[in-house]
């Protein structure tokens, strides 16, 4: 007696019956040309409402200064880095293990990052020197991030290839953003609600 579980895979059989079953070539993967990484990653980060700039080395600080002038309240405020920046930013507190009450009362954080995936326009943080602990970088209400031009890669694969997978890491795409049901953009709810990107283009 035929079961239904028979029948239905006569049902499959018959119907693949002379379909050519070779698995498809998988399309080529797109490759941005490296002279345009830079400039491609750039154009991602702002495409996710972020505000991207791009300096030369010997102006990171005053690009950064410039940034924190731009989006604080007052042009001053509260300004928090992590230990182990490779740059000084004027006035700013270093995280020495600020609890979540008090990096929500800070106005900015600067932080490095570790990674530039230029065809996401996505920033990775580890967490290492220069980049300070999740609970920094999530809090405060504005983020501003150096990218270093040596630091983008083409793909996600790529950006892989560099990271450590047992460190902690933090994806950023944009401000954080999220929607309600009726489709309304709501930004900041899990993230900083302003992402100012400063692109350090190479010497």
């Amino acid at each position: 007696m035929t079961s239904a579980r028979d029948e239905i895979l006569g049902r499959v059989r018959s119907a693949l019956d002379g379909v050519d079953r070779t698995a498809p070539e998988a399309p080529a993967p797109r490759i941005t040309p490296v002279a345009d990484l830079v400039g491609h990653f750039a154009d991602r980060v702002e495409h996710y409402r972020a505000v991207v700039e791009r300096c030369a080395p010997t102006d990171v600080e005053a690009t950064v200064a410039a940034a924190l002038a731009r989006h604080l309240p007052g042009g001053s405020g509260t300004v928090v880095v992590p230990a182990g920046l490779s740059f000084d930013v004027a006035g700013a507190v270093v995280d020495t293990g600020h609890t979540a009450l008090q990096l929500d009362r800070v106005d900015a954080v600067v932080t490095e990052a570790a990674v530039g995936v230029a065809e996401t326009g996505t920033i990775v943080l580890d967490h290492g020197p220069g980049q300070g602990r999740r609970a920094v970088t999530l809090v405060p209400d504005r983020h501003v991030c150096v990218v270093r031009a040596e630091q983008v890669v083409p793909d996600v694969p790529d950006a892989l290839a560099r990271l450590d997978p047992l460190r902690p890491m933090t994806w950023i795409s944009g401000p954080s953003a999220t929607s309600d049901i009726e489709l309304d953009r709501v930004e900041g709810v899990h993230g900083p609600r302003t992402l100012h990107v400063v692109v350090v283009d190479p010497a």
